[in-house]
């Protein structure tokens, strides 16, 4: 690729001089490049090799002026030499000029209808499939060329052919079309000084010299003299409508599927706005009109040239236009330049761009999303047969493997002891009902059994087979829904039909834990807080360890807490669950009213919590959290239940609280001052407990050192709000408006 710098720093020109300068530059290295490969495709298309000139200059200057992105480049691309060639085989020369009208004007079509989008919808898979058989084939016929032979009419038949080819007599081909290869082989090695000049260019024009300089005599390029005459005038075929209709949809197609793909990574690289998709169509096909009336070949958007137009410092339009001149001049000026090129030079050339087209970082990535069947089928199907039938053998896998994920349900029995636990997870489907039915089966007729359903669909058919089955079966059967209760609604006669209109559920680790452990415990009389603790051990057990393993293996041999939490006992506060934490992330102290008695205040189990979270673990923060409706706050209001002397004796930890409320303006709460007095006192108390923090000596000597940060935190119950003290401000605000 060529490594211009970019100038964007300039200084001096106006802003529109700088910019065309760059675009001129850019224009001459994108020409440099686009001749050669113009001629190439044309020679490996088996079309007149004028009418890659054709197709560069007028194809290239009509999508340039009227096409929707502005950056790509056009022109004849190796992605459609081999329908091309066989089109051309088919139907002839003229006839093939106005099947590219016949495409152009499809394109135009698609552009208008809005179409474009759609055919973003393509399978990655798919492009990189078709781009590998494209490359595949074109690899395999102009390896016999280089080799001194001419290519086959199939890949098959370069194939059967091509070791005969190796193993026959070479020719002066063989040397130029090596010379060709080396040289694109090591320019990219070779210093950033001489890459400026193109790879593709430098390598046909020393092929060339040293086709001259040597005197060989073997094919070269065929270009009339002086100013071609454009004589050739598509014409329409005496019959076979039908494969002329399917060559203009094929050629349709593919070159607007390669125009789109261009354009969409030229977006990515340069920023800004994006390409109008539509408008790049409407100007691809104008550009297909346009060459084919002239008796060109199909053009497309080629990533090649337009991401070289980019890298070579590229602003607008205005550089593709351009190119399209420079090509113009270099047919009236320089034919005889032109016609010295070695037909060799170019199929080597081709031979390294077919080999390109088989991009592995592209493979790699449809590995990794497990598409490479898609991507296989695609390859083989190009290759073997022709491009319109791979890219239909792709799209069809690509839906089958697309339905199968979408309806794939996984279904096992779990066994323990006497018990059987039927899990099913996934979408629970008619097609899925033949595996369900077998692995029921496995389960002995007596056992007591529990249907675990994790379904995000269940249709007719499945709820049909599950209900039989559980009325069948002669032992017990519990159903256990996680989820949306699909299941429980088809019993109860009103069963769920689309997904659209299923409830969101909480997750059983979100939702009010003895409320769903009472729901699931069989019979009343087993409800007791043993039995529902149980039943909740059993579930992380089966459910939550497997997925947190890991996490706590990786925290078997010690703790890093980053934060010392302390906060109230009061059991609807879950620190882990208000501050999205996790394993090995807190440190809790738990008491009543999150009090923090001073280092002398006759209590050391918080005090010694303290010293070790920040004098051994070295937590960076410590957080104070009060909440709403605190039992301890309204104690210290007075509102004590009787009988309760360790409390009371607890509770003088929080007499400087009430000191603080009387000597102080009240806090606010998001602005307002909470209703309850208790919820007032509260917020005191998160700010009292922090100055008690202060006075312990381990915070102090952190603090001065600037190791420790000390945040304070209030959780109001009912809404579910978390807020954080703005101790400048002298109020709470909500988490989030701190974050932002």
């Amino acid at each position: 690729m060529i490594e211009i710098v970019r100038g964007e720093h300039d200084t001096g020109p106006p802003k529109l001089l700088a910019g065309l300068k760059h675009d001129v530059l850019a224009s001459i290295v994108v020409f440099l490049v686009a001749v050669p490969l113009s001629l190439g495709v044309a020679f490996a298309a088996g079309a007149p090799l004028l009418s890659g000139l054709i197709s560069a200059v007028a194809g290239g200057l009509v999508a340039s002026l009227f096409g929707g992105s502005p950056l790509q480049v056009s022109g004849p691309s190796a992605a459609l030499t081999v329908v091309l060639a066989d089109t051309i085989a088919t139907h002839g020369w003229p006839v093939t000029c106005a099947i590219t009208v016949a495409a152009g004007l499809l394109q135009i079509l698609f552009g208008l209808t809005r179409l474009a989008r759609a055919a973003l919808a393509v399978s990655p898979a798919i492009v990189h499939g078709l781009l590998a058989g494209i490359g595949v084939t074109l690899v395999l016929g102009q390896l016999h060329v280089v080799l001194g032979g001419s290519a086959q009419g199939s890949a098959l038949a370069n194939v059967v052919a091509l070791p005969g080819q190796v193993a026959g007599h070479h020719d002066q081909a063989v040397l130029i079309g090596v010379v060709t290869l080396a040289v694109l082989l090591a320019w990219p090695r070779l210093p950033k000084a001489v890459r400026r000049v193109p790879a593709p260019l430098a390598a046909v024009a020393l092929a060339t010299g040293l086709s001259v300089a040597a005197g060989l005599t073997l094919p070269r390029v065929d270009l009339p003299a002086g100013l071609p005459a454009l004589h050739v005038v598509p014409r329409l075929p005496d019959g076979g409508w039908a494969g002329f209709a399917l060559a203009a949809v094929t050629i349709a197609l593919i070159a607007g599927l390669e125009s789109l793909l261009s354009a969409v990574s030229v977006d990515k690289l340069r920023g800004g706005p994006r390409s109008d998709l539509d408008r790049e169509l409407v100007g691809q096909g104008a550009a297909n009109v346009a060459a084919g009336a002239l008796g060109g070949f199909p053009v497309t958007g080629v990533i090649v040239r337009s991401m070289t137009n980019f890298e070579a410092g590229a602003s607008t339009r205005a550089s593709s236009i351009l190119h399209c001149v420079w090509i113009l001049a270099a047919c009236l000026l320089f034919t005889g330049a032109l016609r010295l090129i070695p037909l060799a030079a170019l199929a080597a050339l081709l031979v390294y761009v077919g080999a390109k087209l088989v991009n592995l970082n592209g493979l790699k990535e449809v590995r990794r999303h497990g598409d490479l069947p898609v991507y296989a089928v695609t390859l083989a199907g190009a290759v073997a047969v022709n491009l319109l039938t791979g890219v239909a053998a792709g799209i069809l896998l690509a839906l089958a493997l697309m339905l199968r994920r979408m309806i794939f349900s996984g279904i096992h029995v779990e066994r323990d002891g006497e018990r059987h636990r039927v899990v099913i997870e996934g979408a629970l489907t008619f097609l899925s009902v033949p595996r369900l039915t077998r692995v029921l089966a496995e389960v002995p007729p007596h056992a007591e059994v529990t249907l675990e359903l994790l379904v995000d669909y269940l249709d007719h058919a499945a709820f049909d087979c599950l209900r039989g089955w559980q009325q069948a079966h002669a032992g017990p059967v519990t159903v256990d829904e996680i989820g949306h209760p699909w299941f429980e609604r088809g019993t109860a006669g009103a069963p769920t039909v689309r997904r659209s209109v299923a409830a969101r559920v909480v997750p059983r680790w979100l939702a009010p834990w003895s409320q769903w452990q009472a729901e699931h415990v069989v019979l009343p009389a087993q409800r007791t807080a043993s039995s529902l603790l149980c039943r909740g051990a059993s579930e992380f057990q089966r459910r939550t360890a497997p997925l947190l393993r890991d996490t706590w293996s990786g925290l078997a041999n010690g703790q890093q807490p980053h934060t010392l939490f302390i906060t109230c006992g009061d059991a609807r506060i879950v620190p882990n669950l208000i501050t999205t934490s996790g394993p090995g992330d807190l440190f809790t102290v738990r008491n009543i009213g999150n009090l923090v008695p001073p280092p002398d205040g006759g209590d050391s189990s918080v005090g010694a919590a303290i010293e070790y979270a920040v004098g051994v673990l070295g937590v960076a923060e410590i957080v104070v959290c009060g909440h709403s409706g605190c039992g301890a706050m309204k104690a210290l209001l007075g509102q004590a239940p009787d009988g309760l002397g360790q409390l009371g004796s607890w509770l003088r930890h929080g007499e400087a609280t009430l000191r603080r409320r009387s000597r102080e303006a009240p806090l606010l709460l998001g602005g307002d001052r909470p209703a309850a007095e208790a919820d007032q006192l509260a917020l005191q108390n998160v700010v009292q407990q922090l100055e008690n923090l202060r006075g312990h000596p381990v915070v102090a000597a952190a603090l001065e050192r600037g190791a420790l940060r000390l945040t304070g935190m209030y959780f109001d119950v009912g809404a579910a709000q978390v807020s954080l003290l703005d101790n400048a401000a002298r109020t709470f605000v909500p988490a989030s408006a701190l974050e932002h």
